[in-house]
């Protein structure tokens, strides 16, 4: 098995067995408030949202998890068969290792061939060269691409890259030549508004949260002999108040919320806070892997069953009334905003 195929596998197993943390998405401390009196019916709600140009029938994507392995290949058939039943976006895992050989190509294309009308991101490296990021985008023909940014994991690993220079550049020629749009994605650490405003004038305009408090690769790669050896852990910031930093820069941008959001009611406070998508991974590839296609499937239903009462219940009939509800923020996150220069009552009051 080459190191890229190892890596995948072991990263999914121990992903699996290994739970969130040690630190929070920091969606405990958003809250909606609760609507006594919204004069809606539940099949009033309508969580239709258009994303690159793509009605999608909910605002959630099914997040880079996998692919180039024979299980990878499994894996991605029946989370493309759940995104396109219930109409969500679907991101696939980086794509590099279908790159450097051929035969894999299937694990990632299969996303295609199950759901042709879907829409569907590829993923790579933001190091990745013009050549890498056409192939990517053809072997699935994607509406967009992820570019991820894992800086701490890369050094995390034993085999993990260590030079860093020239990524923002290479994003600009990226975004001058790509055919598709690109989106930044961080996997696990955080968006500052610093860099955020470093992408934009690159000329990225969709950005992945992708914060601190779901799954930690740090803390994958500690079980992969890695080289932090458990100290850093806690690197990051907190999904909550990466995507409440890039909502109040207040740019022309579209952002997706992800990182370790993992219900219904933290789905729908990332929407109101300003995400327009929430991406989730873990609950799905659980789900999937504890109980098959069909405990996917009720776990899928149940989730978007919830999504729409949390609609109902802070009085919001469709994403757009979502983001005019007032939030209360509250604890940590108010406490970084705060020191950010951030006001969290700025929320309350919209």
């Amino acid at each position: 098995m080459n190191i890229r195929k190892q890596r995948k596998t072991e990263h999914l197993n121990i992903a699996l067995a290994t739970g969130d943390g040690p630190c929070t998405s920091g969606m405990e401390d958003i809250h909606l408030i609760n609507n006594s009196v919204p004069e809606l019916d539940l099949a009033d709600i309508s969580t239709r949202s258009l994303f690159l140009g793509k009605t999608l029938e909910y605002p959630i994507l099914v997040n880079a998890l996998t692919g180039g392995t024979a299980e990878g290949y499994d894996i991605n058939l029946e989370l493309a068969r759940v995104a396109d039943k219930y109409g969500l976006a679907m991101a696939v895992g980086s794509q590099k290792i279908a790159i450097n050989d051929g035969e894999l190509k299937k694990t990632f294309s299969i996303v295609r061939e199950i759901n042709p009308d879907g829409l569907i991101l590829a993923n790579l490296s933001a190091a990745s060269g013009i050549k890498e990021i056409n192939e990517a985008v053809n072997m699935i023909a994607a509406d967009a691409i992820q570019l991820h940014f894992n800086i701490p994991q890369e050094l995390a690993m034993q085999e993990g890259e260590r030079c860093f220079k020239g990524i923002l550049d290479n994003v600009a020629r990226i975004a001058d030549n790509a055919p598709v749009p690109i989106i930044a994605k961080e996997v696990g650490f955080g968006f500052s508004r610093e860099a955020v405003s470093k992408l934009f004038a690159a000329g990225v305009r969709i950005f992945d949260t992708g914060g601190k408090g779901g799954t930690n690769f740090i803390a994958i790669e500690d079980q992969r002999r890695g080289q932090f050896q458990g100290e850093l852990d806690d690197w990051g910031i907190a999904t909550a108040a990466s995507l409440a930093e890039i909502t109040a820069l207040k740019l022309p941008i579209t952002t997706i919320a992800s990182g370790g959001i993992r219900g219904a009611g933290d789905a729908v406070k990332a929407l109101a806070l300003g995400a327009e998508l929430v991406g989730m991974a873990s609950p799905f590839l659980k789900a999937l892997m504890n109980g098959g296609p069909e405990l996917l499937q009720e776990y899928t239903e149940g989730f978007l069953y919830r999504l729409k009462s949390v609609f109902l219940m802070a009085g919001a009939g469709d994403c757009r009334q979502l983001k005019t509800c007032p939030l209360i923020i509250t604890g940590s996150t108010a406490e970084w905003l705060r020191a950010c220069g951030i006001d969290p009552h700025w929320w309350a009051h919209r």
